[in-house]
């Protein structure tokens, strides 16, 4: 029995091993390339078949695409080499900067911007015509580690004097959706968001303009970047930038209302770390 239970124990050492070198491999054969959580996962996955296929062929190599619960656990999932590709929110990619060695290498572009604003919306019943109005309410963000609907909005509350739990009530609701729909209810009275995601509940006839309404939008931030581990093979790396350089295809195009995308380096989003040094933002403890 003791010998059994040496082998064992050897042979389980063997396989943790084993795995550890199989999520850290420079050259994998499969890609895990992780995208937004902001809709559900089948939702996200499916509509972007179109992005799977295209890299595949590009790249000689299966993709497989992950959707993880929220920002936190795509952070921690690239820390551990779990993810080969990830594609962040600003402050998510920061966050996650500052836990693990990884790479920023494209951010999309549409009507050749390479930025987007947020804007911070209002309940049409609440009374709320300005930032300053939103002193003594509530206040909707998304999730606490999203750009556009937590740091920008809570920034420009405080540029306007007004501190979350001095002079507003903050909840955290999870989503640009959940965000726009609790000000649209009435849940909330005020709360923070992306402006395109913003515009296109309201073409998509979500939100309704007697009910909801814009009173502040940020200026240009950068746009969601693309990442890679930055132990991937060299050559891979480069095949990767140049596959997301050379994205023409509409179809591949569509879930990101892009059209197309640029190379972007880390410096570009020191103005999201500014931010969140004023807020007294703790990046490697979020």
């Amino acid at each position: 029995m003791k010998i059994r239970n040496i082998v064992l124990a050897l042979l389980g050492v063997f396989t943790m091993q084993t795995a550890a070198f199989a999520a850290g491999d420079g050259n994998p054969q499969t890609l895990r390339v992780a995208l937004l959580p902001d809709e559900s996962p089948s939702v996200v996955i499916k509509n972007n078949e179109n992005l799977k296929n295209y890299l595949q062929e590009k790249l000689g190599r299966k993709v497989e695409l992950v959707v993880t619960t929220d920002y936190s656990s795509m952070i921690e999932a690239m820390r551990h080499d779990r993810l080969d590709l990830a594609y962040f929110g600003p402050l998510s990619y920061v966050m996650a900067k500052s836990k693990c060695d990884i790479e920023p290498f494209a951010a999309m572009q549409k009507k050749g911007k390479a930025t987007y604003r947020s804007v911070v919306i209002a309940n049409a019943g609440s009374g709320i015509e300005k930032m300053a109005d939103i002193k003594g309410h509530d206040m909707a963000f998304g999730d606490v580690a999203s750009t556009s609907s937590h740091l920008i909005p809570k920034s420009m509350l405080l540029n306007e004097g007004l501190k979350s739990g001095e002079d507003y009530k903050e909840h955290f609701v999870g989503s640009h959706d959940a965000v726009a729909m609790n000000v649209q209810n009435g849940n909330a009275q005020a709360g923070g968001m992306s402006e395109p995601i913003f515009q296109t509940m309201m073409e998509k006839g979500l939100l309704k303009a007697d009910k909801v309404k814009v009173i502040a939008t940020s200026q240009e931030f950068p746009e969601y970047p693309w990442t890679m581990r930055a132990g991937l093979n060299p050559e891979l790396k480069k095949a990767v930038r140049q596959a997301f350089l050379d994205m023409k295809d509409p179809a591949v195009l569509k879930p990101f209302k892009a059209d197309g995308f640029i190379a972007i380096d880390d410096a570009a989003y020191d103005p999201v770390r500014e931010l969140a040094r004023i807020l007294n933002l703790n990046l490697a403890q979020m």
